[in-house]
């Protein structure tokens, strides 16, 4: 399987922030919010990756991540000229998506926990045994957010886009597993009434077929929305708070690398020299001496 971090957008919920600088390179408490998302892959045991942003940030994009090889995985960038949904991000992905499944994060999504990684695992076995998988956060006030309803053997059976009525309490973040076809999908999708490329109606299309799966996130995992400076900083302080109390860091990209096998443990003291200034770097060597 392969992924994709969707990081464009304007960030106009976060003006004036975001008007010299992609919401995604901001950072959340030590490090930038594109971390996040990029770990996600990471601990998935996803090693290709295509980043997409606009055609004024994807340059800074590439000038923090490289081409991925000091992580051990292989970074490739495309930009999306407008903002033509999230969905078109399948067809800018097309070449490189292949023949292979993929997954789709949001650039501003941050998730925390425990069962995460056995999660994802599982996500992309169901993505490719029945076609897609969706992910399903409680949340107290649904109406704000997209809503998936379920039945008991968690298939989909309705999603709406901030009802007023919602039929669960379970709010869909910004992580999606599909099959191979979802490309086709993507680029039969018509544009909706404002325009764009609505992943819901991807969604829609694979529940139709009775092909959505739906991943419950229960107590012990964490998702954090970071599109306004409330939810940054919400998130910089549980970042924070965890990493203060739990004496881990959420989200070392080095750390998960390393773990994973993607890289050694020289390449791991060479990365944290080079930010041995900080506590992020003092962090990383610690790790070695552990």
């Amino acid at each position: 399987m392969k992924g994709i971090i969707l990081a464009g957008g304007k960030g106009t919920r976060l003006y004036p922030n975001t008007i010299a600088v992609n919401k995604q390179l901001l950072p959340i408490y030590d490090k930038p919010l594109i971390y996040y998302p990029l770990s996600v892959l990471l601990l998935a045991g996803i090693r290709e990756i295509l980043l997409i942003s606009t055609p004024e940030d994807i340059g800074n994009f590439e000038k923090l991540l490289g081409d991925g090889c000091q992580i051990g995985v292989h970074i490739e960038y495309e930009v999306q000229a407008e903002p033509r949904g999230l969905a078109d991000a399948f067809i800018i992905g097309e070449q490189f998506i292949g023949n292979d499944s993929v997954c789709l994060v949001l650039g501003d999504n941050v998730f925390y926990g425990k069962d995460l990684t056995r999660m994802l695992k599982n996500s992309i076995e169901l993505a490719e045994e029945n076609g897609a998988v969706i992910f399903g956060f409680p949340v107290k006030d649904p109406r704000e957010f997209g809503v998936v309803e379920f039945d008991s053997d968690f298939n989909a059976i309705s999603i709406e886009e901030k009802p007023q009525e919602p039929k669960s309490h379970y709010a869909v973040p910004g992580l999606y597993f599909y099959n191979n076809e979802v490309v086709e999908i993507a680029k039969n999708t018509k544009p909706s009434a404002r325009g764009e490329l609505e992943i819901t109606a991807v969604n829609n299309h694979y529940l139709n077929e009775g092909k959505l799966k739906v991943m419950c996130m229960g107590r012990g995992i964490s998702w954090l929305d970071t599109g306004n400076p409330k939810g940054m900083q919400k998130a910089g302080n549980f970042v924070k708070t965890v990493q203060e109390m739990q004496g881990f860091y959420i989200s070392c990209i080095e750390e998960i690398a390393w773990r994973r096998g993607y890289i050694s443990t020289e390449q791991l003291v060479s990365l944290g020299e080079k930010y041995k200034m900080t506590e992020y770097g003092q962090y990383i060597l610690s790790l070695v001496e552990q």
